[in-house]
């Protein structure tokens, strides 16, 4: 009985690291990045990310460039952040590139 529930707990554990992932989200404005500086911000979202605290403005952080790069993304920081909140606290990251 206890290798049956040993075998099972490893096996969701198994899954839950396999099927867990980061996800990445990027958009292009004008004609996209034209140079190598990068301006990142942390977004702080509630409730398994469906209630926004504070979110990052993408143009304010292009600084008035016209042609930039933003990329929305889940690192591994933050959802081990997500994690040891049990979800309580989701944050995300936002990239700027100019």
């Amino acid at each position: 009985m206890r290798k049956k529930l040993a075998s099972l707990i490893g096996g969701t554990l198994l899954c839950v690291f396999a099927l867990s992932s980061c996800y990445t989200y990027t958009s292009v404005v004008g004609d996209g990045a034209q140079g190598n500086k990068e301006v990142t911000e942390w977004n702080h979202y509630v409730i398994y990310g469906l209630a926004p605290v504070g979110v990052s403005d993408s143009k304010e952080m292009a600084d008035g460039a016209e042609n930039y790069e933003v990329t929305t993304r889940q690192t591994f920081v933050n959802g081990l952040v997500s994690g040891l909140t049990f979800g309580i606290y989701t944050p995300t990251t936002t990239t700027v590139k100019k």
